[in-house]
């Protein structure tokens, strides 16, 4: 079913029966397979819900997963790819970014209301932009297209596909049981055109021998009249970030082992605090590939442990979830851990905040107060203002060695830290000093969201920590950008094993994979 305009590019929607079924790997798998294939492919999500975000070159905030998409598609990614994006701020509040730039703070009721009629033009707008700079448009769908209270004014799924055009697959998630129920009855709650718009199913997440599935495909086939695409075995370890902090919960299943336990053969246990508005989270990536380190997520101090380091990231309101860390009672033990104990700490971002004296807010810009205390670490005051900072960052790295190692990063933050006394900078970022470290370098933080996707500083930080504990140092030998790269080319050679590709080009109006022998 080719609904493409002429002269414009093909387009696929990739919609989900539910959220964190595996859209956004799918759509980033998809980026791949037809950007190996030769055709010139960009991602697209009309409005994104993450406080995983990521900088354009431009200086832009898009949804972390159309940014990692684009570097799938080895483009730059752009705000036309994800024009809207929401960054939850409380429960009922979220930050509102277009074209990268923050508009407003609206609740949900106000935000549907009042700023989804504007929205749909932009929406328009970008879909309309994106289709003439390239050949192939892969979009994606948020949560499920079936929730009936929001599909009158939903510019993200099937009325989305509609103005790109768009033929869909719907896919779902085996792995959490009642596939097939899903897929039905997502099509039962479309209208006729939008039923009509779903081209085909793909099962993801699979566990075990297809064969015994068979008999289930073969009913849902005859029961929809609609193809499955294809049956996609889980991938573990696949190294792509993550969208959300929904992953994060797996996450934290996986890494309780604890590094006393005989088993483990990972010396270094690393602690993440998991604050309830946690952002780019991403940051911590790199060290689930290194082969000394375990990472643990821990959000209560039953989770504690004794660890090598603790990490405080990013948080989309500081102050709140500072206000956390002392709820939960993790504060207290953090200050045992640094003053008492001598223990190694980073802080990103809003943890870099949280590690100053004092947080002031004289616009209420995160909350209510005006004036938080914070873990005293640095002399630093941080004043949070209404204009966001958002920036790519070269520079070098005196954190470990007198000779500079050369660092990159991106920026994004609304605050301003100043430092009322004499302190050690670690970092260089345009001329200027950025960061603070105390004590040698145990306790150290920066701004620089992707510090530690920098190879050469990430493993003289672990070395630090090796020889804390008495361990011989390592050799820096993951590179994790080349590790990424190969993790996009295993995707998409996993899913070209397991997906109808003849089907899904001639769905989208191309006779054939090979570029240029389309319609």
């Amino acid at each position: 079913m080719n609904m493409a305009t002429p002269n414009k590019a093909r387009t696929i929607m990739i919609l989900g029966t539910s959220s964190d079924v595996g859209k956004s790997i799918v759509t980033t798998g998809l980026c791949r397979i037809f950007h190996e294939d030769g055709w010139k492919v960009a991602p697209f999500k009309s409005q994104n819900m993450s406080n995983n975000s990521y900088v354009t070159i431009d200086g832009k905030e898009i949804g972390r997963a159309q940014g990692v998409q684009a570097d799938a598609c080895q483009i730059q990614a752009t705000t036309d790819m994800n024009p809207i994006l929401l960054k939850p701020k409380g429960d009922m509040t979220s930050q509102t970014i277009v074209h990268g730039v923050p508009v407003a703070d609206f609740n949900a009721r106000t935000y549907r209301e009042d700023y989804l009629p504007k929205a749909e033009g932009i929406v328009k707008e970008a879909i309309h932009r994106l289709r003439e700079q390239v050949e192939i448009v892969v979009m994606e769908g948020a949560g499920s297209p079936a929730e009936v209270n929001l599909k009158d004014n939903d510019i993200v799924n099937m009325r989305a596909a509609a103005w790109g055009e768009a033929p869909a697959v719907l896919v779902a998630d085996i792995d959490r049981g009642g596939v097939f129920a899903s897929i039905v009855g997502t099509l039962e709650i479309l209208t006729e055109e939008e039923r009509a718009r779903v081209q085909g199913f793909i099962i993801n997440k699979f566990r075990g021998d297809v064969t015994l599935l068979q008999p289930g495909l073969d009913w849902l086939e005859a029961r929809t009249g609609k193809p499955v695409l294809g049956v996609i075995p889980y991938l573990p370890m696949l190294g792509i970030e993550d969208e959300d902090s929904a992953s994060l919960d797996s996450k934290r299943q996986i890494n309780r082992q604890s590094p006393s336990d005989p088993s483990s053969d990972k010396p270094l246990d690393i602690a993440v605090i998991r604050f309830p508005r946690i952002s780019n989270f991403t940051d911590i990536d790199p060290l689930y590939e290194e082969e000394d380190v375990q990472v643990r997520y821990i959000s209560h101090p039953g989770e504690w442990g004794n660890p090598d380091a603790i990490i405080i990231p990013g948080s989309k309101n500081t102050t709140e979830d500072l206000r956390y860390l002392r709820s939960s009672g993790m504060q207290k033990l953090l200050l045992e851990y640094m003053f008492e104990q001598g223990g190694h700490v980073i802080g990103i971002c809003g943890g870099y905040q949280m590690l100053g004296r004092k947080l002031l807010d004289p616009n209420q810009v995160e909350s209510n107060e005006t004036e938080y205390f914070g873990l005293g670490v640095f002399p630093a005051i941080t004043t949070f203002a209404e204009t966001k900072r958002t920036v790519r960052v070269r520079g070098t790295s005196t954190l470990f060695t007198s000779e500079p190692v050369a660092i990159d990063g991106y920026e994004i933050h609304m605050g301003q830290t100043e430092f009322e006394e004499e302190t050690l900078h670690p970092f260089i970022i345009d001329q200027a000093s950025e960061g603070a470290s105390v004590d040698d370098g145990r306790i150290w933080g920066t701004y620089i969201h992707g510090i530690l996707h920098n190879d050469d500083l990430r493993r003289q930080w672990l070395n630090k920590l090796r020889k804390h504990k008495g361990l011989s140092p390592l050799e820096a030998n993951l590179r994790f950008k080349e590790k990424r790269e190969q993790a996009f080319d295993r995707l998409a050679s996993h899913m070209r094993q397991h997906l109808d590709l003849a089907h899904i080009y001639t769905m989208i109006g191309l006779s054939d994979p090979a570029k240029g022998t389309g319609d």
